[in-house]
């Protein structure tokens, strides 16, 4: 059985500068999947090659078993995409988003009102079908972008920093929604500058720096390579030191051993940790 996402050898270049470089990734069916990497790691390339909307410089990227580059008309009914951004048309109601959508997948007048009556009781935005875009919260908006995603019943959804600039309450109603589709069997390629949203989330990670991945592993593998229990030495105002130790025994003996002049702070580690050693930054927001 083939993969739902098989890249290999795959390589973009702007202006001479390589922005993919070499990646190689392989996710499976029903996977729910995270993509971590600093501004200008090339995560959203990946995804616009993923997507067809930008064409590889070479390499191969199959999804179902199609060639995104050879077949686009084709892959696109395998997927759909959330992006980063608001991409919802503002003079139109929510319901009036998604007829527009579903018009464009060609589905029939019946199915397509029986197709968004369910995905807005779905989403939970029945009783907001006939406001306008701009008259909803950011989390409706993130929501009925979802459900305009998945007007064609799509096998594989992209979203793209789908929770950037909510509140933390929302964005857990956005995750719920997420772990809701993937456990009724849609595939979840996620992008995201929230590591503890990939933590939450996602059952693999990949972590993509300057085109490549550097790692790749479930959050709590990658985890226990690091160590996974942190000490953080405050040194008299001259910065912050990390040290990592399997467990609190091997720290707690370190922390024993230490002057006693630095202030010492115990914790489990986390997937920040893992991503700012691998690194050396944190991760932020913004298109790359």
């Amino acid at each position: 059985m083939s993969k739902m996402i098989e890249i290999s050898g795959l390589n973009k270049n702007y202006s001479g500068k390589k922005v993919i470089d070499g990646l190689d990734l392989e996710i499976d069916h029903g996977e729910l999947f995270g993509f971590l990497g600093p501004n200008g790691a090339g995560k959203t390339t990946a995804i616009r090659i993923l997507t067809t909307l930008t064409k590889p410089s070479s390499g191969r990227v199959l999804i179902n078993g199609i060639d995104v580059a050879r077949e686009p008309a084709s892959v696109k009914s395998e997927f759909g995409i959330v992006q980063q951004h608001l991409s919802l048309n503002r003079d139109l109601t929510i319901s009036e988003n998604l007829q527009l959508h579903a018009r464009l997948h060609h589905l029939s007048k019946k199915e397509r009102n029986q197709r968004i009556a369910d995905l807005l009781d779905y989403v939970e935005l029945s009783d907001h079908a006939d406001y306008l875009i701009d008259d909803v919260s950011g989390g409706m908006k993130r929501r009925a972008m979802i459900a305009r995603a998945l007007i064609h019943r799509p096998k594989l959804l992209f979203l793209d920093e789908p929770t950037v600039g909510l509140d933390a309450q929302t964005r857990r109603k956005v995750w719920d929604l997420i772990r809701r589709m993937n456990v009724e069997g849609t595939t979840v390629f996620l992008t995201t500058h929230y590591i503890e949203e990939a933590e939450a989330l996602c059952q693999r990670v990949g972590v993509l720096h300057h085109g490549r991945i550097i790692a790749i592993g479930s959050p709590l593998s990658l985890r226990e390579k690091l160590g996974m229990i942190a000490v953080e030495m405050n040194l008299n105002g001259n910065g912050t030191e990390y040290k990592y130790f399997p467990d609190r025994v091997q720290a707690a003996q370190f922390i024993e051993g230490l002057p006693g002049t630095e202030r010492v702070v115990m914790r489990e580690s986390n997937l920040e940790d893992v991503f700012i050693e691998l690194t050396g930054q944190k991760v932020l927001g913004g298109v790359t």
